[in-house]
């Protein structure tokens, strides 16, 4: 079975980029063969340089431009790719050349809590204002819609009254770490599925 090999997109610290590489370390399924940053100080680039994974900044001109990035994926031969805490919109050529082969997690259960500005701390600081019993994470297909495209995976955790906003940050954190690999893996089997379908 032919690998399928997956960027990871990430603008911060990388701890999903990360989970994500030691996950399918040793996959049949599944090889990282690239990590992708817009930011040159984002720690999942020294994450990836750790792991042996090869990593690449690209300004956000650099996003847009057919002419750099297609290159780039073609030379790592990328079939999908995963947005960890990526934070710029994925151009639309981008979004044509791999349909629903891009998913990104969100640290929300959306349709609440999702759009322009919602990343980060800004959303559990909104699930905080909002009095909201639960949070949790949601992945899902990307598409020209912030935060619109198809849901593929949801997983929530209770909140309580006196949770601060770190502490709905930590049990949100501590979904990704438990079932975004797992999501992932789910998605490469059913594209795996469809190929095999077609072939």
């Amino acid at each position: 079975m032919k690998k399928t090999n997956i960027a990871i997109f990430v603008s911060g610290s990388g701890s999903n980029c990360e989970n994500l590489i030691r996950y399918f370390e040793n996959s049949e399924r599944v090889s990282i063969p690239l990590v992708v940053s817009n930011r040159s100080d984002a720690y999942a680039l020294t994450r990836a340089e750790r792991l042996g994974v090869p990593a690449v900044v690209i300004d956000k001109k650099g996003l847009n431009d057919p002419d750099v990035m297609k290159p780039l994926l073609e030379q790592y031969a990328i079939d999908m790719i995963v947005l960890a805490g990526f934070l710029p919109m994925v151009p639309d050529y981008l979004i044509d050349l791999f349909p629903r082969r891009i998913v990104n997690i969100h640290p929300a259960l959306l349709p609440r809590h999702g759009g322009k500005g919602m990343w980060g701390h800004h959303v559990h600081e909104a699930v905080k204002a909002a009095g909201d019993t639960e949070t949790g994470i949601t992945v899902h297909h990307v598409t020209s819609v912030c935060d619109g495209g198809d849901i593929i995976a949801q997983y929530s955790v209770a909140l309580s009254p006196d949770d601060t906003v770190d502490d709905i940050a930590a049990k949100e954190h501590e979904l990704e770490m438990r079932y975004f690999p797992e999501i992932v893996e789910r998605v490469v089997i059913d594209l795996q599925n469809q190929m095999d379908e077609q072939a």
